[in-house]
């Protein structure tokens, strides 16, 4: 069972990571805090599920599709919505309130088309074999949504470290005035790393039938309360925090269900309560900006 709990934990540890990245990215880039997260999970998971049912395109495939069209979505959302947030002289508590609000109307309007049902995706269609690691036996499910979890994180960190649109947007996250100042296009670089971030939480919904077991409009409070667990734990506005802090809750979480389930669905709350007592600034401890 310990290892079973491990080598588990390490898989969700993936999938909990590129969950929260795209969190991170944002509120590292433009300071504001994203509570409508999740319920783009819950949109790309949706996305998945019609596709599946619709035109019976395989999951994998759809992924691509689900990243262009929420990416895409990112760009007009940014413009109507951030600009104006950044503007006013608290911009995070204002981001709080209007992307809760955000957050409830898209969960009303999912409400709505799907009711309030529990729809899921059959675990065989991302392979029917299941394989075995250790004398460990898990779900292919679970295995390809791991490993394309990685593939996602890895992307996105090569695009921060080794484009020049990375560099960009790095230097946006370390100071955003001083990157004004220098000429860059702030906004460009803004809206493309929103984009990028909802795209990120849309490919992680068409893995969530998989990992998650099924999906509802309303889980997107749950998830997000979930990614601000992550990238607590691993820092706040440091993206490169994001793995840290996914593969840590990824194997609290498998222990916990593990030998005290009961206790497991306070796993994000102990954490945020723990890592904020001990530690505010995150494992990775670097200090967030203030205006």
């Amino acid at each position: 069972m310990l290892i079973y709990a491990l080598i588990a934990g390490l898989l969700f540890g993936l999938y909990f990571s590129l969950i929260g990245l795209g969190l991170n990215l944002v509120f590292g880039v433009m300071r504001i805090v994203n509570l409508a997260h999740g319920d783009f999970l819950m949109l790309g998971g949706f996305a998945a599920y019609l596709l599946f049912t619709w035109r019976a395109i395989n999951p994998i495939c759809s992924v691509f599709l689900v990243f262009v069209v929420f990416g895409l979505i990112g760009w007009p959302l940014y413009y109507m919505f951030v600009p104006r947030l950044q503007a006013a002289k608290d911009p995070e508590m204002l981001s709080l309130i209007l992307f809760f609000g955000f957050s409830q109307v898209v969960e009303a309007f999912a409400t709505i088309r799907f009711g309030t049902s529990e729809y899921s995706i059959p675990g065989d269609v991302l392979g029917r074999e299941p394989w075995h690691i250790l004398t460990q036996t898990f779900p292919a499910s679970w295995m390809v949504s791991g490993i394309a979890s990685a593939v996602c994180i890895g992307l996105v960190y090569l695009y921060l470290y080794r484009t020049r649109l990375g560099y960009l947007t790095r230097a946006v996250m370390s100071q955003r005035d001083e990157a004004l100042s220098t000429g860059i296009n702030v906004h460009v670089v803004s809206a493309f790393a929103f984009g990028l971030s909802l795209a990120l939480a849309a490919v992680a919904g068409v893995f969530a039938p998989f990992m998650f077991g099924s999906i509802l409009p309303a889980m997107g409070v749950g998830v997000t309360i979930t990614s601000f667990a992550v990238i607590v734990v691993g820092s706040l506005g440091q993206p490169l925090g994001t793995l840290l802090g996914g593969m840590i809750y990824g194997v609290a979480l498998m222990f916990m269900q593990t030998y005290f389930s009961s206790w497991a669905n306070l796993l994000p709350y102990l954490l945020l309560i723990f890592i904020l007592l001990v530690r505010p600034t995150g494992l990775l401890g670097k200090r967030v900006r203030h205006a």
